[in-house]
């Protein structure tokens, strides 16, 4: 008899812990790339060619997915609208999605506060090593401020209606492709049968097409996961992360929290499903996640991994899962909370329970409609600083200190960020599984 093949999920597990080995050991060797890596220049050229031929690796794949992430949710969602010929089964649908968004994105934000005003990592840091940390990173900072804009609640609901459908692919932009999706899928549902069919047979052949590029790419991602992960250690400088290693605790830990503590509970309360089951089936996505640090470019496995591993019926999760990766942020809003309260520390800012409460708001009205990629937590950050006051000086000076360790941190965050769209698919999966059956 034949020996199985090892789960997808181990292999880009093992391909995850050599991607940090390699990675480590060539930050190391010669410091990171951005520094001298021996005498004559020739240790730098190599680490140098490694990484770049580790990031072009990784950044092809994450093309890839990206590439197939837009035709994806848009020829699944207008399938699963059309076989909808119950509107208000859509609507009681949509409406259970955001609230549970909504509110595991507060949950983890007011997590992230209580955690931070518990361990005050803020503290833990010396004025001698904050003002040198600032130094090095202000003019990156300063940048990102001078883009960074407050969200404004009609704008952002308006801006789900795309001016241009055709633009709104090209771009990418996730809840104007899913409001497109849900109108053509409706229309289909108006229209005559004999018409209707041979478009929504199309669509549904070019999903079954999709999926199958999905399983080839996957084969790659054991490969491609070892390929960023080298890249990022790399380049990482270790001793930011050490001097910040108590904030950088303060966030793993509530994202840890939030998803082996909170999901797994609302998963039991609400879908009845086992811890047991629902991490083993969503590994694939989750692995990916931390890799890429790009929810958005995880979508097509995650998608995968919620309907032939979790069972979550097409029609459900073409619209639950593309909703999460735009608006549900709760890895990120954790973040927000945790950073926040960490530069107010640092520079002896008291920030009072009214402003704390503040931060939650606003921080849950920015995660909806951010885009799922890397880095997005630091200009939401912005955001959330400057809605409850804090001093561009202090602002500039804060985030420069905690860029050195944020793509680590945004790792983690989008593991978090995925696991919590594919635990929303599994609990409206199940509840309306139920309802089918009680009806």
């Amino acid at each position: 008899m034949e020996k199985e093949s090892l789960a997808l999920h181990w292999k880009i597990l093992i391909g995850l812990g050599a991607g940090l080995v390699v990675g480590l050991a060539l930050n190391l060797v010669g410091g990171s790339v951005s520094g001298a890596v021996g005498e004559d220049g020739a240790d730098r050229w190599v680490v140098d060619l490694i990484v770049a031929a580790n990031g072009f690796v990784g950044d092809l794949f994450l093309r890839a997915l990206r590439f197939i992430a837009v035709p994806i949710v848009m020829f699944s969602l207008i399938v699963g609208a059309s076989s909808l010929s119950d509107l208000s089964k859509l609507g009681r649908i949509g409406g259970k999605t955001v609230v549970i968004y909504l509110g595991t994105t507060a949950l983890a934000i007011s997590t992230g506060l209580l955690l931070a005003n518990v361990v005050q990592p803020g503290h833990f840091v010396s004025e001698a090593v904050r003002n040198q940390m600032a130094s090095q990173g202000t003019a990156e900072a300063l940048a990102m401020m001078e883009s960074a804009s407050a969200p404004d609640l009609w704008t952002t609901l308006l801006e789900i209606v795309p001016r241009n459908p055709a633009r709104a692919l090209a771009d990418g932009k996730m809840l104007q492709i899913v409001f497109l999706s849900l109108a053509i899928g409706i229309g289909l549902t108006r229209i005559a049968p004999e018409k209707s069919k041979p478009i929504i047979a199309f669509f549904d052949g070019m999903t079954d097409v999709i999926l199958q590029i999905v399983h080839a790419i996957m084969k790659v991602a054991p490969y491609a996961v070892f390929c960023l992960l080298v890249e990022v250690l790399a380049t990482m400088g270790l001793d930011v992360l050490g001097a910040l290693v108590v904030y950088s605790f303060v966030v793993i830990g509530g994202l840890a929290v939030m998803m082996f503590l909170v999901y797994p509970a609302i998963l039991k309360f609400m879908a009845g499903m086992s811890p047991l089951t629902f991490f083993p089936a969503i590994a694939p996505a989750q692995l990916l996640g931390f890799s890429s640090s790009s929810s958005s470019a995880t979508l097509p496995v995650t998608l995968e991994c919620v309907e032939e591993r979790l069972g979550v019926k097409e029609e459900i999760s073409s619209f639950v899962v593309p909703l999460g990766a735009t608006i549900n942020m709760d890895g990120t809003a954790l973040y927000q909370g945790v950073a926040a309260m960490f530069i107010a520390q640092l520079y002896g800012v008291d920030l009072s329970f009214g402003q704390q409460l503040t931060i939650v708001l606003t921080a849950t009205l920015a995660s909806i409609g951010t885009a799922g990629v890397p880095g997005v937590g630091l200009v939401m950050l912005i955001i959330v600083l400057q809605s409850v006051g804090m001093s561009p000086e202090i602002m500039a000076s804060g985030i420069a200190i905690i860029f050195g360790v944020d793509r680590l941190l945004d790792m983690c965050r989008t593991a978090c960020n995925v696991t919590g769209d594919c635990m929303v698919a599994a609990v409206i999966g199940a509840t309306e599984d139920r309802k089918a059956q009680a009806g």
